[in-house]
């Protein structure tokens, strides 16, 4: 492994938009309303060009096999951002590798002046949200905002 981690770069969008997809395939979570069949997936290059966002993404050998970031999410809360594309190839999972991607994407929101993280998730994706629950997200009973991906039914959020 020659692991490098940082900002999304143009030519990681076809690795990551497969990488997410096939996450969504291997844990049989919903491939309607969430963001497998969102647009932006094949081109998240361009999403997070959006002041206040940022991508992380970890690459092996240069090639992009996981990601993390913050957006800034219409319709949040003054002072919220969202945590979002959270995704890991499987043959990387369980060595520590997404929980750096995941604490990048929280340091960033703290140093962009964010007081509060929302997500959203699916209870197929149960690993992430164990570690959501372990690093402090609080559950919701609905989301607090009218989101883009109406097939999730998790909803969490955190103070800073």
């Amino acid at each position: 492994m020659n692991l490098s981690f940082g900002k999304i770069e143009k030519n990681d969008n076809v690795h990551l938009a497969s990488m997410i997809r096939k996450s969504f395939i291997e844990f049989d979570a919903p491939t309607s309303g969430t963001v497998y069949s969102d647009p932006t997936t094949d081109d998240l290059f361009a999403l997070f060009q959006h002041p206040k966002s940022i991508l992380f993404v970890v690459r092996d050998n240069d090639i992009a096999i996981g990601c993390c970031g913050i957006y800034p999410t219409p319709g949040l809360p003054k002072g919220c951002t969202e945590l979002v594309k959270f995704y890991l190839a499987k043959e990387y999972r369980n060595m520590k590798i997404g929980l750096r991607l995941f604490q990048m994407s929280i340091n960033y929101a703290k140093e962009a002046g964010y007081s509060m993280i929302y997500l959203e998730s699916l209870p197929h994706f149960a690993k992430a949200i164990e570690l959501y629950n372990k690093e402090g997200f609080q559950s919701l009973n609905a989301p607090l905002v009218n989101s883009e991906h109406p097939g999730c039914d998790i909803w969490m959020v955190k103070k800073l």
